[in-house]
């Protein structure tokens, strides 16, 4: 029998972030061999559009597939640390529109549902994103777009699931030749894509206390 995988998501392009640097940052963390090894299996990969017809097409079909925990990444453009998002909200703004140019059909993104969802594991992950050395903070405003709408949806699950909201990536240093400047990047993102898979184990240490 398969063994229940993790889940990590980043998202696409959307207007105003032509390149989304939570897709790059999910990719990086799905395929380092270590965390595979730590997990025992695979993780699985899901780049979803930022529009919210991708929360039923492409979210929901993921969850259905049964993952034993989802760590979810987005970026936030005034972000100028990480963070750790500790609570989804059911309410969406119809102010700004998504990548397909539709807005959110109606102010709460589940009728009937509970005014929020929390992260039971946003301490320890917190906690594990501090440890590797990153100055990761507690948020409670994972905002009105679709990070949120993602986040409350996935938070339905009885799985540890947490959102990990990124700063935009670094803008080229006018200062350094344009090599040095890639392996600059490059350095900065493993070194974030590290923090991000000590943290993803942590979260796969299932709350015993969880319903």
């Amino acid at each position: 029998m398969t063994r229940p995988a993790l889940l990590v998501t980043g998202f696409g392009p959307f207007p105003g972030v032509p390149v989304n640097p939570s897709e790059r940052l999910a990719r990086r963390v799905a395929a380092l061999p270590r965390l595979r090894l730590s997990l025992g299996a695979a993780p699985r990969l899901l780049v979803l559009r930022t529009a919210y017809d991708a929360i039923p097409a492409q979210l929901e079909s993921a969850l259905r597939a049964g993952p034993a925990a989802v760590l979810m990444i987005g970026v936030a453009k005034r972000a100028r640390r990480v963070r750790v998002e500790v609570r989804a909200l059911n309410r969406a703004s119809r102010l700004f529109p998504d990548a397909s140019g539709r807005v959110a059909r109606h102010l709460a993104l589940e009728a009937g549902g509970p005014p929020e969802r929390r992260c039971r594991e946003a301490g320890r992950v917190l906690a594990g994103l501090r440890r590797s050395g990153l100055g990761a903070v507690r948020s409670q405003d994972a905002g009105r777009y679709l990070c949120n709408a993602a986040y409350f949806r996935a938070l339905r699950e009885d799985i540890p699931v947490v959102f990990l909201h990124i700063p935009p990536a670094p803008a080229p240093d006018p200062n350094r030749p344009g090599r040095r400047n890639l392996r600059r990047r490059r350095s900065a993102l493993d070194g974030l894509a590290e923090a991000v898979a000590a943290a993803a184990v942590l979260l796969m240490r299932r709350d015993t206390r969880r319903r």
